[in-house]
C-alpha cells in the first residue's frame, strides 16, 4: 500500500534523471520523472518517488542553486520525506561547481549537518578507492572525461575536487571502513563529524558497498550520489517497512511506430556506437558544425534524408565526432557556440521527426537529451525496463512516444543496435 512519497531526487541532467529514475523502478518503486520543476503541485497519487530532471550542470553556479531549492521546495510540497541530489557516475561540473554548490544550498535548506557523496556505478565500471574516481581500470583523470568538451575532469581525487567547491570540509570514508558494514560506517560518520567534517566522499568497489551505504546512510534527509545507490536505496526501505515493492513499476505501453537515433555526444563510448551502427550497414547522417555555422540548411536537410527512410528501417543522426576533430572544431567555432549549434540542430531535428511520424527515439548524450526533451514539449516520463545499466527505455506521459536517454559514456558498442533490438521485441 503506498504511504505517500518517500524520495525526492533532484537530478542535474535529463539522462541522469532517466537513469536514476530506471534504478528505483527496477527495485520496485513507483516513479515519476518530471522535465523541470513542475508549474502545478500534482503527482500520482501512487507515487513512491518523483524524480526532477534538470539541465543544471553547465549552467552558472547560482543558476544551477536556484533550481535546484526550486525543485526540492517543489518535492516537499508533495510530502516527501527524503532527498537525493544525483550527478554523473563521473562527478563532472563546471570548474566552480556545480556539484559543491547545489550540496551546501540543499545541506541549508533541510538543516542537515552532514551528508556524502558517492558518484560509484560499479556494474559500469565507475569505482572510487581511496577518494579517487576510476572509469574501469583507470583514473578519471586518465579516461576519456579529461577531454570532455564541457566538463573536462582531469582531477581523480574527489576528496580534493569538491573540496575546491565547497567552505565545508570535506571527509573520506575509506573502503576498509565501508567493507566493515553499517555500523562502523555510521561510528565513522561519527567521528568523521567530530573533527567538523561535512560531507564525506564514500568509497565503493561494489554493489555490496553501496548497500552498506544504504544501510548506513538511508535516515539522512540529504544524499548526494550518482545512480548506483538508488539501485540499494529501496531495499531498505522494504526492509524498514516504509516501501512495498510494485513489481508492475517498469510496465510502459507496447512500443510501435518508426524509430531514430538522435546522436551529440562526443564520448569514448558513443563514439563506439555510431561507429557499430555504421558498421552494421545501417543509415546514418553526420551533422556539420561549420555547415551550421554558415547558416546552410542543415535541418531541412537531415529531416528531408531521413523521411523516406525510417518507413523501412531507423536511421542515425549524429554530431558524434572523435577528440581531434571536436577540438578542431571547437577552436573555430568556441566551445560554447559550437555546442548551442549542434544542441539546436539535433532538436529541431528531432521535434521535426516526430511530427512526422516517429515514436520511439534513442538519444545520445545528456545536453543533447535535454534540449531534444524540451523541444518536444514533454512534462513528465514513465520509466520502462532498462537497456542496460543506467538506460531505461522511458515513455512521455499520456502520449505515443517512447524515449531512451543515454548518457554519453554509457552502454558498449552495441547500444544502439541493442535498444532498438529491444524496442522492436517488446512491440
Amino acid at each position: 500500500m503506498n504511504q505517500g512519497i518517500l524520495l525526492g531526487v533532484i537530478a542535474d541532467d535529463f539522462t541522469g534523471a532517466s537513469d536514476v529514475a530506471g534504478m528505483l523502478v527496477h527495485s520496485g518503486m513507483r516513479t515519476l520523472l518530471t522535465i523541470g520543476v513542475p508549474v502545478a503541485g500534482v503527482v500520482d497519487a501512487d507515487a513512491d518517488a518523483v524524480v526532477v530532471a534538470l539541465k543544471s550542470r553547465t549552467v552558472p553556479a547560482d543558476e544551477a542553486v536556484r533550481q535546484s531549492l526550486a525543485a526540492l521546495a517543489w518535492q516537499r510540497g508533495c510530502g516527501a520525506r527524503h532527498f537525493y541530489f544525483k550527478y554523473c557516475s563521473t562527478f563532472d561540473s563546471t570548474p566552480k561547481g556545480n556539484i559543491g554548490p547545489v550540496i551546501d544550498a540543499l545541506m541549508r535548506e533541510l538543516g542537515t549537518d552532514f551528508t556524502i557523496a558517492c558518484p560509484a556505478f560499479p556494474v559500469n565500471g565507475r569505482t572510487i578507492y581511496r577518494g579517487h574516481l576510476f572509469v574501469g581500470d583507470q583514473l578519471l583523470s586518465d579516461s576519456g572525461m579529461r577531454d570532455h568538451p564541457l566538463t573536462p575532469m582531469r582531477d581523480a581525487n574527489l576528496v580534493r575536487v569538491l573540496q575546491a567547491q565547497l567552505a565545508q570540509r570535506v571527509g573520506l570514508l575509506r573502503q576498509d571502513i565501508v567493507a566493515r558494514g553499517a555500523a562502523v560506517v555510521r561510528n565513522a560518520i561519527d567521528v568523521l563529524r567530530s573533527e567538523g567534517v561535512q560531507v564525506a566522499i564514500a568509497d565503493c568497489l561494489a554493489d555490496a558497498d553501496l548497500h552498506v551505504l544504504a544501510q548506513a546512510c538511508a535516515d539522512m534527509p540529504l544524499l548526494t550520489a550518482g545512480s548506483g545507490l538508488a539501485l540499494a536505496l529501496p531495499h531498505v526501505y522494504r526492509e524498514r517497512g516504509w516501501l512495498q515493492p510494485n513489481p508492475h513499476a517498469a510496465r510502459l505501453d507496447p512500443m510501435v511506430g518508426p524509430a531514430a537515433v538522435i546522436s551529440g555526444s562526443c564520448s569514448t563510448a558513443t563514439n563506439a556506437q555510431v561507429e557499430a551502427w555504421r558498421g552494421a550497414g545501417l543509415q546514418a547522417l553526420a551533422i556539420d558544425p561549420r555547415a551550421l555555422a554558415r547558416g546552410e540548411p542543415v535541418v531541412e536537410r537531415a529531416v528531408n534524408w531521413a523521411r523516406w527512410r525510417l518507413d523501412r528501417e531507423p536511421a542515425l543522426i549524429y554530431a558524434t565526432a572523435g577528440v581531434a576533430e571536436l577540438q578542431a572544431v571547437q577552436a573555430e567555432l568556441g566551445v560554447a557556440h559550437s555546442g548551442e549549434l549542434v544542441e539546436s540542430a539535433l532538436a529541431q531535428i528531432a521535434r521535426s521527426l516526430v511530427e512526422g511520424g516517429v515514436q520511439r527515439l534513442v538519444i545520445a548524450g545528456g545536453e543533447t537529451s535535454g534540449a531534444v526533451v524540451q523541444a518536444l514539449g514533454v512534462q513528465a516520463l514513465r520509466i520502462g525496463p532498462q537497456i542496460c545499466p543506467g538506460v531505461p527505455w522511458t515513455q512521455a506521459q499520456g502520449r505515443p512516444l517512447w524515449l531512451a536517454l543515454k548518457s554519453g559514456n554509457f552502454g558498449g558498442p552495441e547500444f544502439f543496435l541493442q535498444a532498438l533490438k529491444l524496442n522492436l521485441h517488446a512491440a
